[in-house]
């Protein structure tokens, strides 16, 4: 099958995060065991959600790893004048959600795979397919765990991410918290006599500014980034029942995005200090008054240096010279911190295309990235 007919495919599994993933996972695991190919599957507890593992060749040290996720963001509250789950070829484009993140790469590696199974390779070939990584790059980490007690590593990974095909050696690592604010209820009209929980969090967000502030001011730089310093940003917050109650609770969720040279366990700590000195002067009056921070979510940073194996390696399938770093998280830094397995972000599409209503790839960047994975096949079959 062509990349193009594959891509229509997967388009059609509605594969948000908050839903199943494993009609799609299934679907790839039929195509490729369908070709004679070696396939795994890694469910999650309630079997809904599964990575996929699949050999190509014959297992054993070295071999290239092909690494994608199978879910897409949401689409409700967005504009879409094309059918979101369907494949919408016109003016030399692919709309659908995912088709630039990142399911474009992903039809493309099998479309790889499914040729590489009718060859002698003497380099093995992997596919490494997961689940929510659009939340915290959960899903992996299962796949992660069976590779760790494999008898072998990938010499490679390349992670599929939309790149325009330019090859990236990094990306921030990435801290995800709650802040829950505990005050003490009253009466709107005796406000005084309560701890309002939403100033708390109101206080606690103006601390995590300053935070950044000083991270602004005296922290790492690095110029390969669109932001070149490490972000502290509060994404959502929930407090209140009504106007008459002072609210005893509140929360928000944050984050930080560090670069490699600071330390995010550092700035959370600062955030818990701060958490204590807001909670401290109200807790004489009212002992009950508190403020939590809970880490849910973790990924380290990748940093690949540019004149790493990998980097070489890669660009002579693409033909490109240059490298860059991209803004968003990836699972590859995973990989390279708890498997040792060096990696690079490249892929087709761009993410200012994804994400958004009318998601869509270039059936240009589509040909690219196929004729990078037929480079790759030739160097298979030589061996690296």
């Amino acid at each position: 099958m062509q990349t193009l007919d594959i891509l229509r495919d997967l388009i059609a599994f509605p594969t948000v995060s908050a839903d199943p993933n494993r009609s799609m996972i299934d679907y790839c695991a039929k195509l490729l065991e369908d070709a004679g190919i070696a396939v795994q599957i890694i469910e999650d507890a309630t079997g809904h959600k599964a990575n996929l593992f699949a050999t190509v060749g014959q297992e054993g040290v070295g071999g290239v790893m092909l690494s994608g996720h199978t879910d897409v963001v949401p689409v409700e509250g967005q504009n879409w004048t094309h059918p979101p789950f369907e494949a919408t070829v016109a003016n030399g484009n692919v709309f659908g959600r995912g088709t630039a993140d990142m399911k474009g790469f992903v039809a493309a590696s099998l479309s790889l795979a499914l040729k590489a199974a009718k060859t002698d390779l003497s380099t093995p070939l992997y596919l490494a397919l997961s689940y929510d990584e659009e939340i915290g790059c959960i899903g992996v980490r299962s796949m992660i765990d069976l590779l760790a007690n494999a008898p072998f590593r990938p010499k490679f990974c390349i992670v599929g991410e939309p790149t325009l095909m330019g090859v990236a050696t990094g990306h921030k690592g990435k801290i995800a918290f709650r802040v829950s604010c505990y005050g003490k209820e009253a009466h709107s009209a005796l406000a005084p006599t309560g701890v309002n929980a939403i100033y708390m969090a109101v206080d606690m967000i103006s601390a995590i500014r300053e935070i950044q502030a000083e991270v602004v001011a005296s922290g790492d730089r690095d110029d390969d980034y669109d932001v070149d310093f490490t972000t502290l940003h509060v994404g959502t917050i929930s407090g209140g029942t009504a106007l008459n109650i002072v609210p005893n609770h509140t929360s928000f969720i944050a984050e930080i995005r560090n670069l490699i040279g600071d330390d995010p366990e550092q700035l959370l700590a600062k955030v818990e200090a701060k958490a204590n000195e807001i909670a401290a002067p109200l807790q004489a009056k009212h002992p009950s008054v508190r403020i939590e921070v809970e880490v849910t979510n973790t990924y380290p940073p990748l940093d690949t240096k540019d004149d790493a194996d990998v980097v070489n390696f890669v660009k002579s399938l693409t033909g490109g010279n240059d490298t860059m770093k991209v803004a968003f998280g990836t699972e590859g830094g995973l990989f390279d911190s708890r498997l040792g397995v060096p990696t690079v972000i490249c892929g087709p599409g761009s993410m200012a295309q994804g994400h958004k209503p009318d998601e869509f790839i270039s059936l240009e960047q589509l040909e690219k990235c196929d004729a990078m994975l037929d480079n790759l096949l030739e160097r298979l079959k030589r061996g690296l």
